[in-house]
């Protein structure tokens, strides 16, 4: 047993505030920070590579990249999932610190495709993936009435990182190069990934080890509708994420607005993310999913329409917002609908083991779509691809919430 902890007599309900939760919450914070924060990063890495400055390759290649990294971090929760519902928190810390700061050293040091590929797709896609799980379900462990607010809060931490880090890539890669600027980016991981591990405890431990997969969940129906609905959803979403500065940089020629609108999106998920998690605690987060998503999908549907700076940036604003909405609210459905909370860690490592096979596709899937065999950028074809899936995916989220909670619309779900 891991000395942190001591066998639960039986669940206490969660204390919702006092220090040690919310010194947990700001834990989550800055996992989430380093987690999602270095992934929606990818955006400003793929409008570099794209211009061929460090080697050349297909957009199709070079989204492999940034999917590979998303779905190792959804994947790994898999396996992630029971050794957290083991008690082994500190463990996991110290793995995910030591794949992130590696990944970007080995990065740092890569001249062609396939070197970048293993330590930013695999190294660091392994490492942010390790503590993807921890920073969603040690939150549930200490609020319940609070838990919208405290997620939102936890959450926006990726939002914040998607905020520095394009910042700090683009304007050092302009000044000591890339491979300084990727060690810098190691560093700031390095220092914020500390705080966590300082201040991280789980509060109890599951009565039993948890097998790493809960076959129950197969059965229940709720629970499989709603991972198909955010599979979809997600590979809808990681069209804009990884597509919209490369947008910029090709049909509006601005190399700098290119790079800044990848935090401008970020910066906007911000309040994605804290707004309707606070929300969710009175309205229920279904309630609000349900728009988010059908809204993120209309609004990359209109992307075909924009061709000027004013527009891109109203549009990342409000993708940006709507995406946080997306990444922020569906871990708070996950918890609603697990009735076992001991078993919340297997259950978001196997969801999301399954959402990440929308990532994988989404970003060859764009790069294919946006090449199309021919010289010319399909760009039509592309907002399409991750327009339709989303607004599907809200009307599946729609269908759930109806099933489960009822068709009134003011009822909390």
């Amino acid at each position: 047993m891991p000395p942190q902890l001591k066998p639960a007599e039986g669940p206490s309900p969660p204390p919702n505030g006092g220090l040690l939760a919310w010194l947990n919450v700001i834990g989550s914070f800055m996992l989430y920070f380093n987690i999602w924060g270095i992934l929606n990063t990818f955006g400003a890495y793929q409008t570099y590579y794209e211009s061929g400055a460090l080697f050349t390759a297909s957009s199709s290649d070079i989204s492999w990249v940034g999917s590979i990294a998303a779905f190792m971090l959804l994947f790994v929760g898999l396996f992630v999932g029971p050794v957290y519902d083991k008690g082994y928190l500190r463990t996991l810390l110290i793995i995910d610190s030591f794949g992130v700061v590696f990944g970007h050293m080995m990065l740092s040091l890569c001249k062609e495709f396939w070197q970048v590929l293993l330590p930013q797709g695999f190294v660091v896609g392994i490492g942010t993936g390790c503590l993807f799980v921890p920073c969603v379900a040690i939150i549930p462990q200490y609020f319940s009435t609070k838990m919208g607010t405290a997620m939102g809060i936890a959450a926006s931490g990726s939002a914040l990182g998607g905020v520095i880090y394009p910042i700090v890539l683009y304007r050092l890669i302009n000044q000591i190069g890339f491979p300084w600027a990727v060690r810098v980016i190691g560093f700031i991981a390095l220092g914020t990934l500390f705080l966590p591990l300082a201040i991280m405890r789980l509060r109890v431990q599951p009565a039993k080890v948890r097998a790493m997969i809960d076959w129950k969940a197969f059965t229940d129906v709720s629970y499989m509708a709603f991972i198909l609905s955010s599979l979809i959803t997600y590979m809808g979403l990681f069209v804009i994420l990884f597509y919209l500065s490369y947008y910029s940089s090709a049909k509006i020629t601005d190399e700098s607005l290119a790079f800044y609108l990848v935090p401008i999106f970020n910066a906007a998920s911000i309040f994605g993310r804290t707004i309707p998690n606070k929300l969710a605690d009175k309205t229920g987060p279904f309630n609000l999913l349900v728009p988010a998503s059908l809204i993120s999908g209309l609004l990359m549907l209109c992307m075909m329409a924009v061709h000027s700076k004013g527009a891109i940036i109203v549009m990342a604003l409000l993708s940006g917002f709507m995406s946080g909405a997306l990444i922020g609210l569906p871990p708070v459905c996950l918890a609603m609908l697990t009735a076992d909370k001991s078993r919340l860690g297997t259950r978001i490592g196997m969801g999301y083991a399954i959402i990440a096979l929308g990532v994988l596709i989404s970003g060859p899937g764009s790069g294919a779509i946006l090449r199309n065999g021919s010289a010319s950028l399909d760009w039509r074809s592309l907002w399409t691809f991750g327009g339709v899936p989303t607004c599907v995916a809200g009307l599946m989220y729609a269908a759930i919430r109806m099933a489960k909670y009822g068709p009134g619309l003011l009822v909390k779900a």
